[in-house]
This record gives C-alpha cells, sequence and structure tokens, in this order.
C-alpha cells in the first residue's frame, strides 16, 4: 500500500467531435509531465466534449481511444482516467474508463444524465458505483452532474478519493466550486475536480475551476482559471486516517438504502 499518490490533472481546451486531435493533443500534455505521477485525470468526454449525437463519434471499448489509454498507460506507468462516448448494443454511454499501467479496465457509467441537456434522451444512465483499489487507495470516481446528488457520492465504503470529471459551463462555477468543498468536507475524503476550459461548438464557455481539496475542503492545489493548465498534488494516506481517527465524523453518518 502507498502512504501518497500522485496525480496530475489536465485543465484543457477541446477539439469539438474530433478524437484524433484530442488524443494528439493529450498524448503531448501527458508527456510533458516531468514528474513521477500514479494517476492522471482527464475531463469529461475528453476526446469529443460534452456532446449530445454519439452516433456520429461513438467507440467501443476495443476502439481507439481505449488502446490510446492503454498505450498511454503502459509509457507514463501512471493510471488515466476520464470520460468518452461509448457504444455498447443498441445504447450509449458516458462512460469514465481507468486504465491502470498493468492494461487492467475499470469503469463508471454516469447515473445522473444532465437533463437540462437532454442527455437521458440520448445516453442511458449507469446503475452502479465503481470502487477501484489502487495502489492501496479506494478510489470513487463520477461524472459531472453526478456532483449535486450527494447521497450518491455519500462515504458508505470508506473511499480515500472522490473525483468527478467534468465539462461544467461558466454560468454555474459557484455551485462547482462550493460542491466540490462540500463533498470533501463531508465524506472526509479528498475531492478532486476536472473540468474542462473554451468554448464548445454550442457557443457555451467552461472556466476551468479544476482543483484538489483536502478533507477539511482546504484547496490542495489548483489550476488557474479559464487557461489550459497542469497542476500535480500529492496525496496523504496518513492526514486522513489521523484526523478520521480523531474526528470520526464518519461513524455519525446516517444510514439509508439507496433506490
Amino acid at each position: 500500500m502507498q502512504k501518497h499518490l500522485t496525480v496530475a490533472i489536465i485543465q484543457t481546451h477541446l477539439i469539438w467531435e474530433n478524437p484524433i486531435q484530442n488524443r494528439l493533443n493529450f498524448s503531448k500534455k501527458i508527456r510533458e509531465i516531468r514528474d513521477d505521477v500514479d494517476l492522471i485525470i482527464l475531463p469529461e468526454m475528453f476526446t469529443t466534449g460534452f456532446t449530445m449525437t454519439p452516433h456520429n463519434i461513438a467507440e467501443t471499448m476495443k476502439g481507439n481511444t481505449v488502446e490510446w489509454m492503454k498505450q498511454m498507460a503502459k509509457e507514463t506507468n501512471a493510471a488515466i482516467t476520464g470520460s468518452i462516448v461509448l457504444s455498447e448494443g443498441n445504447d450509449y454511454y458516458n462512460r469514465l474508463l481507468f486504465v491502470e499501467p498493468s492494461g487492467v479496465i475499470h469503469s463508471y457509467d454516469k447515473r445522473h444524465t444532465f437533463t437540462l441537456a437532454g442527455e437521458h434522451l440520448v445516453y442511458s444512465a449507469g446503475s452502479k458505483h465503481s470502487i477501484i483499489n489502487y495502489k492501496g487507495w479506494k478510489i470513487n470516481p463520477q461524472i459531472c452532474y453526478d456532483l449535486r446528488f450527494p447521497v450518491w457520492a455519500r462515504n458508505t465504503e470508506d473511499y480515500d478519493l472522490l473525483f468527478y470529471v467534468a465539462n461544467w459551463p461558466k454560468p454555474r462555477i459557484a455551485a462547482w466550486d462550493a460542491l466540490l468543498k462540500a463533498r470533501a468536507i463531508e465524506n472526509m475524503c479528498y475531492c478532486i475536480g476536472v473540468n474542462r476550459v473554451g468554448l464548445d461548438a454550442n457557443n457555451l464557455e467552461y472556466p476551468g475551476h479544476s482543483a484538489v481539496y483536502d478533507l477539511f475542503g482546504n484547496v490542495v492545489e489548483a489550476c488557474e482559471n479559464f487557461k489550459e493548465d497542469m497542476v500535480i498534488a500529492t496525496l496523504d494516506k496518513d492526514h486522513l486516517k489521523n484526523y478520521r481517527q480523531k474526528l470520526q465524523f464518519l461513524n455519525d453518518r446516517d444510514s439509508f438504502i439507496l433506490k
């Protein structure tokens, strides 16, 4: 078990519905990382932007992006994660993939599809958490709109890290900042949010505000707003363990059944 987990978060512009160019752009950024990192986190739908026309660009689990993620994870000796548009049978999913250097793949399908944009009409919703055990860290990956639903993130599995990948627009960015901090505090965990920047094809602007929070809601590292940026944060398992033992707030959490 590693006491420390070093995480790189990449905040960048996305080329609309252009997986080839987005993969090339991310390859360059990932290869510029000079530190030894354990995990690299990319935004939601990092090969396309937040598109509601998946039939144009959907891939499969044997597609080019999955192979690219496996290649980059092996090359960097770090896990790579982010969500892409996946086709499976007759359904489309906003699916987060977490690819380890060994080639092992974990996945999570976005549970809360964004009804305001009609995502629920196009993509099938997931129904299960995916708690990933990686280098002795328990990690809970979630996607964008999931952030607004605290019950779905409630720390009943004693996970260490909760992260969100997103395309979260400028008009509601104050909510993004507040909810990331709240999820860290209420779940006594590290919480990371990775958002994109720039304009998409719908003329929506994304301001970034990607950041890493500790269990008190303090900012550990943060990207520069409105700009392409990358930051690296080292998470400390003993920091979590010591304060969880000292404060024991999670022992007083309410029990519930999620339907």
